[in-house]
């Protein structure tokens, strides 16, 4: 599917959209292992996996969502939830889309109907983060129209980092997208 010819939120060929459940936490530990290439070694897949426990499915359902195919295999997940101490933001924790799904407007389908559950909730404003070495996600977050915030330095690149953001050595990259 080519960009230009791209229809906000809908997705292509057969593919189906739900929110998740519980249920889909070992389907999701396994895409988490699985679709990064091996990205980070053994810690990585660790790493990418405690990111998503289990409760995002049990208290997060309704912002999230899951990408099927027509025999039920999971094809892409987005996990996303309203904030309760900014009222006018929303948060894009994690969003994956299987290697084959890619450049498929998978991801920006799933974006588009967080956005617009968010406005729904009366949110105007989407926040997430990404790691300074992860150059796909801050091409794409840029693609779909999110800005860098400030950080505390640049890194080589022009990029603003939050130093240590999830702890020492964990440095963040924020981006928000007014709505």
């Amino acid at each position: 599917m080519t960009e230009h010819a791209r229809v906000p939120g809908q997705l292509p060929g057969e593919l189906t959209l739900r929110h998740p459940t519980p249920a889909d936490h070992p389907q999701l530990q396994v895409a988490l292992a699985e679709w990064w290439g091996g990205q980070g070694g053994e810690a990585g897949v660790r790493q990418r996996q405690l990111l998503v426990p289990r409760l995002f499915l049990q208290h997060f359902a309704d912002t999230s969502f899951l990408v099927e195919r027509p025999d039920r295999a999971l094809h892409a997940f987005l996990i996303g939830f309203l904030s309760q101490t900014e009222p006018e933001t929303a948060y894009l924790h994690f969003v994956g889309v299987c290697p084959e799904g890619r450049r498929d407007g998978i991801g920006s389908a799933l974006y588009d109907r967080f956005f617009a559950t968010a406005r729904t909730a009366g949110r105007s404003r989407v926040r997430c983060i990404t790691s300074p070495t992860n150059r796909d996600s801050l091409a794409y977050h840029a693609r779909m129209g999110f800005r860098l915030e400030p950080g505390d330095r640049l890194d080589d690149h022009g990029v603003p980092v939050h130093e240590d953001y999830n702890g020492p050595g964990r440095d963040r990259v924020s981006f928000v997208r007014e709505l």
